[in-house]
């Protein structure tokens, strides 16, 4: 990175860089995924995830300060002719990814790309999150409907939603549903004592004119259940809004 200096509420334009790289390859499915996506019973899906990681870094306020040189964009999606493809060949043409808002610049080289191997996916599966999972549901508040984030110990909400979630992802790859397979998530209990705070909050476009907060999770976490459905997770991203770079998880056993 040769700026040193990165937003925390980054997701945003790192998302829209990611959309950028994909019109070298196709500017139409760019388009079409960027302003319409894939719609199911009224949700829409961009069907990909991503997380940037870094090696070494210090938190500044709001920034993030880049120690070491080096950092790790992963990405992950099904749509490996549509979404991988472009995405490859858009980062070929490049050689660059530009992180900018109103207020920062920060543009990362691409030195390296690999493809990394799928795991098997079992029906019982160990994940740890590269990216915050967010989940959520309407909730009364002082009398009005208000948007809520769901917590680790919203145990009951989290397995519904997220199969929902998973389910809805599953018919629009598959072209078909899926009704049974209920998942069940359970947060690694040990990390939870060991981490007073597992969620983040992440502020989406913060110096555009509508900026909107969203809280996720990030702790390890097991997933019992219908392999199929994981495997959406895994390759789609676990929860809401994927396609800011959230719910990405990396398989651990």
């Amino acid at each position: 990175m040769k700026d040193e200096f990165l937003s925390v509420n980054y997701h945003y334009h790192l998302s829209s860089a990611i959309f950028n790289l994909l019109k070298f390859g196709s500017p139409e499915f760019s388009s079409f995924l960027h302003n319409i996506g894939y719609k199911h019973y009224g949700r829409t899906y961009k069907l990909f995830s991503f997380a940037l990681r870094f090696e070494k870094i210090q938190i500044i306020g709001n920034m993030i300060k880049s120690i070491s040189p080096y950092s790790s964009l992963f990405i992950t999606s099904p749509l490996i002719e549509d979404f991988i493809k472009n995405f490859v060949i858009g980062t070929f043409e490049s050689q660059t990814i530009l992180i900018q808002d109103r207020n920062e610049v920060a543009e990362f080289s691409v030195t390296q790309m690999e493809m990394l191997p799928e795991p098997d996916i079992k029906d019982e599966m160990h994940f740890m999150l590269l990216s915050p999972m967010v989940l959520s549901t309407k909730r009364i508040y002082k009398g009005k409907e208000q948007q809520y984030f769901l917590r680790p110990d919203d145990t009951e909400e989290i397995n519904r939603i997220l199969t929902q979630n998973l389910k809805n992802k599953y018919a629009i790859i598959h072209n078909k549903t899926i009704d049974n397979g209920e998942l069940k998530l359970e947060w690694d209990y040990n990390y939870l004592k060991k981490h007073n705070r597992v969620t983040k909050k992440i502020t989406i476009n913060k110096n555009g004119r509508y900026p909107v907060d969203v809280i996720g999770i990030q702790a390890p976490f097991k997933l019992t259940g219908n392999p199929e459905l994981i495997k959406v997770g895994y390759q789609c991203g676990f929860g809401e809004k994927n396609s800011m770079g959230f719910g990405m998880a990396q398989y651990i056993y």
